[in-house]
C-alpha cells in the first residue's frame, strides 16, 4: 500500500512539474526567437526492489522529472519590414551584455534605447564586435554580414557566435543563454535576414496536446492518492479498534 501511494505521489508531482515546462512553452509561442523546452522522465528504483520479486519491483519504482532538454531547431522566419529586425539563418547567436553578464540568444527583435543603444526586447544592450552600438539619427540598414550602417555610413558590425556541438547552453528567462566561458566562436555558416524575426519553434496544436495528456494524468493520479489515502485510514482504524 505504501509503495503504491509513493509511487502516485512521485509521479504526480512529476506531472505537475510537466505542467510547468509545457505551460511556460506555451506562454512563449509569440516570442521571438524561443525555443522550445521537451521534457524527459527518469524511474527511481526503491533500494529494497532489488531483493522483490517482479511485481514488487514494478511497485517500488517511481517516476520522477528527469529534467528537461531545449529544441534549438530553428523557428520560421517572418518578415516585417522593420530595419531592426534581424533574423539569424544558421546556428548563430546574438551577444548580450546583461547585469548577469554576457548571454547569447535568437532573438533580433531589437529597438533603441534613450540613448539610442541598439538593445533587445527586455533593455540590455547588443554587443558589437567593438562593444555597444550607438545608433545615430538617420536611415539604418544592417546588411547580411551584420555590419550596421546608418545614412550609407558604417557605424558597427552586429556580433554573432557559434558554438560546438556538445556545449552545454543554459536557457534564463524566455530566449538567453548562459554559456561556458570561452565556448563561443566567431559565426562561420550562420547568416543574417534584416527586416525579418525567427518566430518561436514551438508547436501550440502538439503543446496544447500534450498539455491535455498531462493533466488528465495528474487528475489521475491524483483520485489515486484520493483512495490509497482512504484505505490507510480505514486501516489505521481497524488497528486503533484492535
Amino acid at each position: 500500500m505504501d509503495s503504491g501511494f509513493y509511487a502516485a505521489c512521485s509521479g504526480l508531482v512529476a506531472r505537475m512539474q510537466a505542467l510547468e515546462v509545457l505551460a511556460h512553452d506555451l506562454a512563449n509561442v509569440g516570442t521571438p526567437g524561443y525555443k522550445a523546452r521537451h521534457q524527459f522522465f527518469a524511474a527511481f528504483e526503491n533500494s529494497l526492489a532489488a531483493l522483490s520479486d517482479p511485481l514488487n519491483q514494478a511497485m517500488n519504482r517511481f517516476g520522477i522529472l528527469g529534467g528537461a532538454y531545449v529544441d534549438f531547431r530553428e523557428g520560421s522566419l517572418e518578415p516585417t519590414g522593420n530595419p531592426l529586425d534581424v533574423a539569424i539563418e544558421g546556428p548563430g547567436f546574438f551577444v548580450v551584455q546583461t547585469a548577469a553578464g554576457v548571454r547569447y540568444t535568437r532573438n533580433g527583435a531589437l529597438r533603441l534605447n534613450a540613448r539610442r543603444v541598439l538593445v533587445t526586447a527586455e533593455g540590455d544592450p547588443v554587443l558589437g564586435t567593438a562593444g555597444p552600438l550607438i545608433v545615430p539619427e538617420g536611415k539604418l540598414d544592417i546588411s547580411g554580414d551584420g555590419t550596421v550602417s546608418v545614412n550609407g555610413a558604417q557605424i558597427g558590425r552586429l556580433q554573432v557566435v557559434e558554438f560546438p556541438a556538445a556545449t552545454a547552453l543554459v536557457p534564463e528567462g524566455n530566449t538567453y543563454f548562459a554559456a561556458p566561458t570561452g565556448s563561443a566562436r566567431p559565426a562561420r555558416t550562420s547568416t543574417l535576414r534584416p527586416g525579418t524575426v525567427e518566430d518561436s519553434n514551438m508547436n501550440p496544436v502538439l503543446g496544447t496536446i500534450e498539455l491535455v495528456a498531462a493533466q488528465r494524468t495528474a487528475q489521475m493520479l491524483e483520485r489515486a492518492l484520493g483512495i490509497f489515502n482512504n484505505d490507510l485510514n480505514r486501516t489505521a482504524e481497524q488497528i486503533g479498534r484492535v
